[in-house]
């Protein structure tokens, strides 16, 4: 009798080992994903990409404990078309997206489109949008902000959503959960044309176009803005801990306007600018620290990335004064068609997964998140109707796997839109296609005239404006000349008009 209730206990034993190691099989196939997408942080603004004037420890500890990438791009320069790309796996032109939405905009995506948040419900995560949107609300225009903001994030494909509506430099400024603004109440609403009741920071615009009622700013201060939503991502994480999760985490950190909290204020050697990615910092670190604490950060992949470059605003002037490149060395700067407007950070860690301190110079693009995840999860998807490609492999530090050979990079002017075709890219007209500041000081310094300030070197330009006989278009060969020094579009005819009947075959897609 004894032998057999021993037989039984090793039964019991051996299905119970079993059965945990099938829950920890399927727990290691279904990893947490958090997605982090940082507003506007250029090239050159963290350590682990050459920065010296800023520190930023728990970025570059991404870097040390995963993989870096030093050819990533957002497919578009500009903040709403690159979110748009990232969330859809769309280029944002065949949606003819170029430019920022505000206040006034419905919601882009179309509530029948294929998102990762929808990839990620279909596949049993729990999903949530935290921090900036900039995608709309609603489906009227102008948006009512008084009635429920649907459709939103909810609608395509997220179970919960907290953050700034639109962006931090314009209003409305408040926040919103799910469908609703905080802090609203019916007999005190918001009202366009209204002065918005909000602090004045530098740089922080149309505050007279939206308003304002003091219970919906009350829960609003901007100093306090990086903080609240760490604080609701941090909440998030511990609320689902159980199940597998996708966080989309949009920062508003470092977009303009450089508002830290106090304490991160004088802190860089870059201004308010570095002040700010230091607070950025200091927010990656918590959210690290909360999945270590909630034993998650084995089983997580952590996806860092930006929306765009940095933007050459009167911060980021500042900060270029104090010896602080925004995008490096690479030329232009957001909202252009050059390297610099949309060649971008990119850091993915998964313990176990992906090998420590690994350096990829594959082409990849923010565009592609949506293939590579949903192949992460085992979810089919359409590839016809996208234009995200599968760089799972890529992504994991595979030396095998093969990156893009081209991509379609969309700076805020259509016609000077570029291709990229392995070492070649070409963009369709003269410039950066981009912010048209012409003086130091402007907030919308860019282009050519940007380099009264940076002193960098391109061949078309002289004196801060483009030649009188430069060519119509530009060519550069970023294996020679990543800096785009040298604009070879004369000497090269052959490319020229294979890369444009590239473009032009995309266009007519």
């Amino acid at each position: 009798m004894k032998f057999i209730n021993m037989i039984q206990l090793i039964l019991v034993f051996a299905l119970t080992s079993s059965c945990n190691q099938l829950l920890k099989s399927e727990k290691s196939e279904k990893p947490n994903v958090i997605l982090i997408n940082v507003d506007d942080l250029g090239y050159g603004d963290v350590g682990c990409y050459g920065a010296t004037k800023v520190k930023t420890p728990n970025i570059d500890k991404l870097a040390i404990e995963g993989i870096k990438f030093t050819d990533a791009h957002s497919v578009s320069s500009v903040c709403t078309p690159s979110r748009y790309a990232l969330l859809t796996g769309q280029y944002p032109f065949r949606k003819d997206l170029w430019h920022p939405v505000f206040y006034k905009s419905p919601l882009l995506i179309d509530t029948t489109q294929t998102t990762i948040a929808g990839v990620m419900k279909k596949a049993g995560y729990a999903t949530a949008c935290i921090g900036k949107w900039h995608l709309g609300f609603g489906s009227e225009k102008p948006v009512d902000w008084n009635q429920p903001l649907k459709p939103g994030p909810l609608e395509i494909g997220f179970d919960y959503y907290f953050g700034v509506p639109v962006v931090n430099s314009h209003p409305p400024f408040v926040y919103v959960e799910n469908h609703k603004v905080v802090g609203w109440v019916p007999e005190d609403p918001l009202v366009y044309g209204e002065k918005a009741e909000t602090q004045w920071f530098p740089e922080k615009m149309g505050m007279d176009l939206m308003g304002g009622a003091k219970a919906a700013h009350a829960k609003y201060n901007d100093r306090e803005v990086g903080t609240k939503l760490k604080e609701q991502a941090v909440d998030w994480i511990k609320k689902h801990k159980k199940k597998p999760f996708f966080l989309y985490y949009a920062t508003t950190n470092i977009h303009h306007p450089f508002t830290p909290a106090e304490r991160f204020v004088g802190t860089s050697e870059a201004g308010r600018y570095g002040d700010f990615i230091h607070e950025l910092d200091w927010i990656i670190g918590e959210i690290m620290t909360v999945l270590k604490d909630e034993g998650l950060d084995k089983n997580t992949l952590v996806i860092f990335t930006s929306d765009n470059g940095g933007m050459l605003n009167q911060g980021g002037q500042d900060a270029w004064r104090a010896g602080h490149k925004l995008n490096g060395e690479l030329l232009g700067f957001k909202f252009g068609a050059w390297e610099g407007g949309h060649r971008i950070p990119l850091i993915a860690r998964w313990p176990g997964n992906i090998a420590s301190g690994i350096e990829s110079d594959k082409l990849i693009g923010n565009v592609d998140m949506l293939a590579t995840l949903a192949t992460l999860v085992n979810q089919p998807i359409d590839s016809s109707k996208i234009d995200s490609k599968n760089m799972l492999h890529v992504l994991l530090g595979d030396n095998d796997a093969k990156g893009r050979h081209q991509i379609v990079l969309c700076p805020s002017r259509k016609k000077n839109i570029a291709i990229r075709k392995d070492k070649w890219v070409y963009i369709s007209a003269q410039n950066e296609g981009g912010f048209n500041g012409k003086n130091i000081g402007d907030h919308n310094l860019g282009g050519a005239a940007a380099h009264l300030l940076t002193g960098q070197v391109n061949s078309d330009i002289e004196n801060g404006k483009i030649k009188e006989d430069a060519p119509p278009a530009q060519l550069y060969n970023l294996d020679t000349d990543p800096y785009q020094k040298t604009n070879v579009y004369l000497k090269y005819p052959e490319v020229v008009s294979e890369l444009e009947q590239l473009l032009k075959n995309e266009l007519n897609k």
